[in-house]
């Protein structure tokens, strides 16, 4: 497969992911399904992970690597060869970006899973009762009965949990499709688009 066709592969495919991680971002504004005061949303929502770093952020590389295909390969001194190995190297630098998002998306994930959400508790065993972080030591993770720990919002323990658990899957998923990129645009710069260099060997 040529180095433009494959790219192009990899941005049809970012683009559906960075979707969903925009949505499943925007769907935990409302813990438990339910409109919130926005001091009772867990903090790392408001670092918008899903929405800037899986989301705009991965636009730009996705965008780059749809055009690869029929990018303009001779805007190089009117030669379509070293144009088209442009075109691979500056992917790489795009392709760099989105690992940068992606790799953002799965920290904030990665933090907020750890911790827990923000919700309202009731127990002696904690020490008191108000809005907190309950779970800020992980516990939660290996023992689903102290989920009902957190009283409202309801149900916001799966709730952030499932959500941010997409976010940090499809930010692996991002990450990893970015640095194939990465290897694709310094091999394509390289050797050049195969599919190109044979078009070329051909016309002479």
């Amino acid at each position: 497969m040529c180095s433009g066709s494959f790219a192009k592969c990899l941005g049809i495919t970012l683009i559906p992911l960075s979707i969903v991680c925009v949505l499943c971002n925007i769907l935990l504004f409302f813990p438990g399904g339910k409109s919130v005061d926005k001091e009772h949303i867990t903090e790392q929502v408001w670092y918008f992970g899903g929405i800037l770093g899986s989301g705009v952020l991965m636009i730009f590389p996705a965008l780059v690597f749809l055009g690869l295909k029929n990018n303009d390969c001779f805007g190089c001194c009117g030669n379509k060869s070293c144009g088209e190995r442009f075109a691979m190297l500056s992917s790489v630098l795009f392709a760099a970006v989105g690992v940068l998002g992606a790799g953002y998306s799965v920290v904030i994930s990665a933090v907020s899973i750890n911790q827990g959400p923000l919700c309202f508790f009731n127990g002696t065993e904690l020490n008191g009762t108000g809005w907190g972080y309950p779970f800020s030591d992980g516990n939660y993770l290996s023992d689903k009965s102290i989920w009902d720990i957190c009283q409202e919002p309801q149900n916001v323990v799966s709730w952030n949990l499932s959500l941010f658990a997409v976010l940090l899957v499809m930010g692996l998923i991002q990450a990893a499709l970015c640095a194939i990129q990465v290897v694709n645009g310094i091999v394509g710069a390289l050797c050049g688009d195969c599919c190109g260099c044979c078009g070329n060997d051909g016309a002479v």
